[in-house]
């Protein structure tokens, strides 16, 4: 256990940022889940349109530090690929 009231300090903040991390992480879970979601459901239509959402969010993640950058980037590559090959309905 610390004894040093800037150890304390330290623990404290990062129980935060790890809270928030997962928090991030979670959300970016749950927009590429839809994606995923969309394209095995067959929808082309809403698959695009999680992508479009989940883009951003990949991104963010990577910004905000809890991705890696080229990860964040692989990741919306692969989706990008995936909902290109769908048929689309018309």
């Amino acid at each position: 256990m610390a004894h040093h009231k800037s150890a304390k300090k330290r623990i404290r903040q990062t129980e935060r940022r790890t809270e928030v991390n997962r928090a991030r992480v979670s959300r970016i879970r749950t927009f590429v889940k839809k994606v995923e979601l969309a394209i095995t459901g067959g929808d082309s239509a809403a698959a695009q349109a999680a992508l479009k959402e989940a883009q951003p969010e990949l991104m963010k993640g990577a910004q905000a530090g809890v991705l890696h950058k080229n990860t964040a980037s692989r990741k919306v590559s692969r989706l990008v690929a995936r909902v290109k090959e769908m048929k689309p309905l018309a």
